[in-house]
Parts: structure tokens; C-alpha cells; sequence
């Protein structure tokens, strides 16, 4: 049985849905926003973004959204127009108003009617361990974006990051 999407085509919170994440942040239409962005929780996008977006949560591409950028994710809903790679370890909803040039890598997938794709899509059950997530052009083996936003908090913060315990 298929999971229920954690969003909805306006990021909503579904009361029904226990695995919904709260809208922790938001860069509306007019925001331009080059490099990193790296989160916990559900982030929406309406304006412009060039660079890269690591999370395990939630990202909702609103319609007015222009995303040139190498993507993981845990979920992520297009309604807008993305350029580059993405990952998404659960699902990826790419709803009538989605554009999307790039490759897509995810265990499910959900194509409406009236979206523009171009590109290779490889669908299957994502083992977290064997997981690659882009950097740039390399790629982190370890599959971890925790360990990846704690490491750009850091440099971000000018702290050092915790080592594991073991």
C-alpha cells in the first residue's frame, strides 16, 4: 500500500496525516537565494534558487518557483519549474504545473497529467546506507544528510562539528 503524500499541492498541513511536517521556513515570490540550503522540517519555495538543497524533510516547489540546482530530499512537490538532478529518498509528487529538466532518483514517484519532464528516472527502494546524495559534482557515499547540514552549520557558524560517539 502506497504511503500518503507528507504535503499537499499548497504545502496545507492534513490534519488526517500524522507524518506532516509544520512549514519551518518559507522564501516567497521576489526571494533570490544563491548557495546552500540546507533543513530540517518542510521548506516552500516561490522565488528563485541557484545552487543546492540538502534535506531528509520535506521541500514544496511552489508554481511561481525557478530552482536551478542538484536536489536531496526526503519529499519534494513541483508545482514549479526545476533545473538539475534530484533525489528524494520517499517520494517525488510532480503536480500539472511542474517543470522539470533533470534526472530523478526515488522510490515513488507521481506524474500529473500536463507536466513537462526531461530526463532519466530510476525508481526503486532506496537502502539508506547505499543512498548517494550530490555535492556539487562529487558525491557523499555515506548517504547521511544530517551529518551533511551539520557539517555546513558548521562552516556556516564558524564552529566545530560533533564528532559521533563510538
Amino acid at each position: 500500500m502506497l504511503k500518503k503524500s507528507p504535503f499537499d499541492i499548497d504545502g496545507r498541513k492534513d490534519n488526517n496525516s500524522s507524518n506532516r511536517g509544520e512549514l519551518k521556513a518559507f522564501l516567497g515570490e521576489g526571494t533570490n537565494f544563491k548557495g546552500v540550503l540546507a533543513f530540517e522540517g518542510t521548506v516552500r519555495i516561490d522565488g528563485r534558487l541557484e545552487g543546492e538543497i540538502i534535506t531528509d524533510d520535506t521541500l514544496i516547489v511552489g508554481e511561481k518557483a525557478i530552482i536551478n540546482a542538484e536536489i536531496n530530499v526526503g519529499n519534494i512537490a513541483i508545482n514549479g519549474k526545476i533545473t538539475g538532478n534530484i533525489i528524494a529518498k520517499e517520494r517525488i509528487d510532480i503536480h500539472s504545473s511542474g517543470e522539470v529538466y533533470g534526472n530523478l532518483k526515488t522510490k515513488i514517484l507521481t506524474v500529473e497529467e500536463g507536466v513537462i519532464f526531461q530526463g532519466h528516472c530510476e525508481m526503486r527502494n532506496f537502502d539508506e546506507k547505499k543512498l548517494p546524495y550530490v555535492v556539487g559534482k562529487e558525491q557523499n557515499k555515506s548517504g547521511n544528510n544530517k551529518n551533511r547540514i551539520r557539517e555546513m552549520s558548521s562552516l556556516l557558524t564558524g564552529d566545530e562539528p560533533k564528532k559521533k560517539r563510538g
